[in-house]
């Protein structure tokens, strides 16, 4: 088991080791907040650990096989359902998948994306903190990373303890199983 590790909206299948986690994920599951769309969603399973550390470097790999418009696995960082940010690879169609994050403040969300090839099915995703800051890179070998982001939560108001850690859902889809490998925090750069 994944130490010091909690579930907020666990599911129903998984499985975990000292080093990976498995879940498959389950139909009408997501997260978004409002804007554009009109509704709100926290329910997706998201697998965290808090850190009080205002400078650390969080990282983890991403395996899925996603089927279903808007299936998505990835990296979460979470403070509550109106503060928190997510950035993930999500099933489009057979030809490209959408890499992006979704960063929502005061219970809004915005979404900004790139296309990537269909065929990508593993990605890396790195979270640097740097107080309130934070940077998400993504990587396709673990090796070469790029910049995907760089957000702010709370607008400059203090922020002690934050939650990271791993999510998966299916908003409209039948579900899929997104596998999670290695998470682990890295020295500070």
């Amino acid at each position: 088991m994944m130490k010091n590790y909690s579930w907020i909206n666990k599911p129903d299948k998984f499985e975990e080791n000292e080093e990976t986690l498995e879940i498959k994920t389950q139909q009408n599951t997501d997260m978004w907040q409002k804007t554009h769309y009109g509704f709100s969603n926290n329910n997706a399973p998201m697998y965290l650990t808090s850190s009080s550390q205002k400078d650390f470097v969080y990282e983890v790999k991403t395996e899925f096989d996603s089927n279903y418009l808007f299936d998505q696995c990835g990296i979460m960082i979470y403070l509550d359902e109106h503060n928190w940010a997510k950035f993930s690879s999500e099933y489009e169609n057979d030809e490209f998948q959408r890499l992006g994050g979704v960063v929502t403040k005061n219970g809004y969300s915005d979404w900004a994306t790139q296309d990537i090839p269909a065929t990508v099915k593993s990605i890396y995703y790195r979270i640097t903190r740097e107080s309130n800051d934070f940077v998400v890179e993504y990587s396709f070998d673990g090796v070469d990373f790029h910049q995907m982001r760089i957000f702010n939560l709370l607008f400059g108001n203090k922020m002690d303890e934050v939650k990271v850690g791993l999510y998966a859902c299916s908003p409209q889809g039948k579900g899929f199983t997104a596998t999670f490998k290695q998470p682990h925090f890295l020295s500070k750069k």
